[in-house]
């Protein structure tokens, strides 16, 4: 019967390239981490020769050693340079953000949009204050000024400032006025006294809302809110009430009481409060 040779039915592994092996077609080896598979027999040349080797599989990148890199526990992130790099771990109940410069990131607290911090000033004990002319004097029972102090954990965050005032003014014989308004001082420092005032208009006296009392003398709670977007300070921050009286005349301010005593509710004793609260946000106008 007569032979028939086929030949190479199959490539040959020949392990790594040796420039004295011969190689015939279809051997295949491996150099500078690729594979080629001869398409020619040859010896003593190089696989970069395209006239005997076909590359059958390119080396990808090199990789990084991972474990060299990083710190223990670390977590892995590429640079905007392509580089590896990683970030320390954080404390105790942070949490991973990007940074300030929105170039990385970082691990810090969670900044929070509800109510950060709430501080109150109240009280129902009875006092009288008067005044007049035509400035502005701060609500004071002699003693301790009506104000709240607050400090903010962040400059751009807005403070909430509300509360009620019972207050009413005596003589009776005829309907009184006065303005009312929240003024501002960082730090102990001087009062910003407009900057919840109303627009300057001529003459007029700048204040944030207006409190009244009728010819009876009577005079309901005068509720207020008012907040703060401009501050800029994490400095203690101290909002007071200050009031001006009804043009030139003397008038006698009660507060939270009638100025009368006696058993009936329009006697009753009254209670006075003032807020100020730190919101993780900035106020933003409608």
């Amino acid at each position: 019967m007569a032979t028939v040779n086929l030949g190479r039915i199959k490539p040959v592994f020949r392990g790594a390239f040796n420039n004295s092996t011969a190689y015939v077609i279809d051997d295949i080896v491996t150099s500078g981490n690729e594979t080629f598979i001869a398409i020619a027999a040859t010896q003593g040349n190089a696989t970069s020769n395209g006239s005997f080797w076909t590359k059958l599989a390119a080396k990808g990148a090199d990789g990084t050693d991972v474990a060299a890199t990083l710190a223990n526990k670390e977590i892995a992130f590429k640079t905007n340079a392509g580089a590896l790099d990683g970030i320390p771990i954080g404390t105790a109940g942070q949490f991973l953000k990007v940074n300030s410069g929105a170039t990385g990131y970082e691990f810090g607290t969670q900044a929070s949009a509800g109510v950060l911090q709430t501080v109150r000033y109240g009280t129902g004990t009875p006092w009288t204050q008067s005044m007049s002319g035509t400035s502005f004097t701060q609500i004071n029972n002699g003693a301790t000024d009506f104000d709240v102090t607050i400090t903010p954990s962040a400059t751009s965050n807005s403070i909430l400032i509300f509360g009620q005032l019972n207050v009413q003014m005596y003589p009776n014989a005829n309907n009184y006025a006065g303005s009312v308004r929240v003024v501002r001082s960082v730090a102990g420092g001087s009062t910003n006294n407009t900057f919840q005032a109303g627009n300057a208009h001529g003459s007029r006296p700048r204040g944030t809302f207006w409190t009244a009392t009728n010819s009876a003398g009577y005079e309901p709670v005068t509720c207020f809110s008012v907040s703060d977007t401009g501050h800029n300070t994490t400095s203690a921050i101290t909002y007071k009430l200050e009031l001006i009286a009804h043009g030139n005349h003397t008038v006698t301010f009660n507060y939270h009481n009638n100025h009368g005593d006696g058993s009936s509710g329009y006697h009753s004793q009254a209670f006075s409060t003032i807020m100020a609260q730190e919101l993780g946000h900035t106020i933003a106008d409608a």
